[in-house]
């Protein structure tokens, strides 16, 4: 029986000396073949006075269920505790052990497999088909861990970044991450200005005086926020948005100018199909060697697509110009060209005319993302990830469960 016991418990890797294992067997259940193990819970001595001067009263049978490396082949542990009587207090118990807890068949090893499974890109059915656990399961082990982020209003972090992402029900929530250590500060439920002058109104004066910057899209009211909330912080906004705004504004140019052409027009296939090169960096196009396009029926480089397709419309070549001097502003980081930039008189299209006005209106923001070494990359690539969570999963209808998962995927 002692050579049954310890290989059961080595194999299983149990190391509770209150447990015995006698027999192991196949048996099915419901059409699946389970290996069972049997084990008794022996009671050392009683859990209230610690007296071992007690009386055996009978046994509890419960199946727990274990791990295994074969999900087709599940493991459960019959396991028989002992129910005693203490003479010295007359209290009654039942052996207990850290193989499972009270009132539950799901071991503690099961749990511990679920929770890092927890942690990779799987939905939470794979993860109880692999455990033999149910989907309920899973879900309450993912409840037990918590979902807050920033616990006190004593502190906040001297860099921050803002953003927001969709999630239950469509809706936008706010998040905000440390732009240093790259750590959640908070995730609420909303992004409406009342909710966040709330949230960020209950830290001390004194961690709100420490925040430096915070790096922001180009959304308005963050900025009234920031103000409101942060008086030593200066705004940055992200130059990725920049960029963003300024090629969009170009694209849309390029499409107006297209659509003046008949589609059988070189014009027309010269500014269709080759689309991205018009976004690229002049510098990084090639210039060498011409390839043969079945589109306008001609070898040409890069270089010479770009600039035949922008000779068509004036405002075109501006705004592809405009497009070019930012790119080699941004990165000399040369906030005296970016300011030159935005009072250009050149004529560059309705469009790209608007972005450089919002540029304008929030020029002090937009020179300090051309020389801060923060942005809002890394909080981008945080909300791709927040995606894929809720893509695997279908979506989510409840907010602290999506938070939990966040905070056990990603963190």
């Amino acid at each position: 029986m002692s050579s049954i016991n310890d290989c059961i418990k080595f194999d299983l890797d149990i190391k509770d000396k209150n447990i015995f294992f006698y027999d192991n067997f196949y048996k099915f259940f419901n059409g699946v073949q389970y290996k069972v193990y049997e084990a008794l819970l022996k009671q050392p001595a009683c859990p209230f006075c610690g007296s071992l001067n007690f009386i055996k009263t009978g046994r509890l049978k419960t199946h727990v269920r274990y791990i295994t490396a074969d999900a087709s082949r599940p493991i459960v542990i019959r396991l028989f505790k002992q129910r005693i009587l203490c003479r010295d207090c007359q209290r009654r118990s039942i052996a207990q052990s850290d193989l499972v807890d009270k009132h539950c068949c799901i071991s503690n090893a099961s749990k511990r497999k679920v929770l890092s499974a927890l942690t990779e890109d799987r939905s939470m059915t794979s993860i109880a088909r692999e455990n033999n656990v149910s989907v309920n399961t899973v879900q309450r082990v993912l409840a037990s861990c918590s979902h807050r982020f920033l616990d006190g209003y004593d502190y906040l972090p001297e860099y921050l970044a803002f953003d927001e992402f969709k999630g239950v029900d469509r809706t936008l929530h706010f998040i905000c991450l440390d732009a240093d250590s790259h750590t959640v500060v908070q995730i609420l439920r909303t992004r409406y200005k009342s909710v966040l002058l709330k949230y960020f109104g209950k830290f001390s004066s004194q961690a709100r005086m420490a925040v430096k910057t915070v790096s922001m899209d180009l959304n308005f009211y963050y900025q009234d926020i920031v103000r409101a909330c942060f008086p030593n912080a200066r705004i940055v906004i992200d130059r990725f948005h920049i960029v963003q705004m300024l090629a969009r504004s170009l694209n849309s140019l390029r499409v107006q100018v297209m659509k003046q052409y008949e589609k059988s027009s070189r014009e027309y296939k010269l500014l269709k199909s080759p689309w991205k090169l018009y976004l690229k960096k002049f510098r990084d196009l090639e210039k060498l060697h011409p390839v043969y396009n079945w589109h306008y029926k001609d070898c040409l480089t890069q270089e010479q697509i770009v600039m035949e397709g922008i000779a068509c419309n004036e405002e075109l070549e501006n705004s592809y110009n405009l497009l070019q001097d930012f790119f080699e502003a941004i990165d000399n980081h040369d906030t005296a060209k970016v300011e030159e930039l935005l009072y250009s008189k050149l004529p560059v299209g309705n469009l790209m005319h608007k972005t450089l006005l919002t540029f304008r209106r929030n020029k002090a923001a937009v020179l300090n993302g051309i020389t801060s070494t923060y942005s809002n990359g890394y909080l981008e690539g945080f909300n791709r990830k927040i995606k894929q969570i809720e893509r695997t999963a279908y979506g989510y209808s409840n907010f602290i469960s999506l938070l939990t998962r966040i905070r056990v995927s990603v963190i």
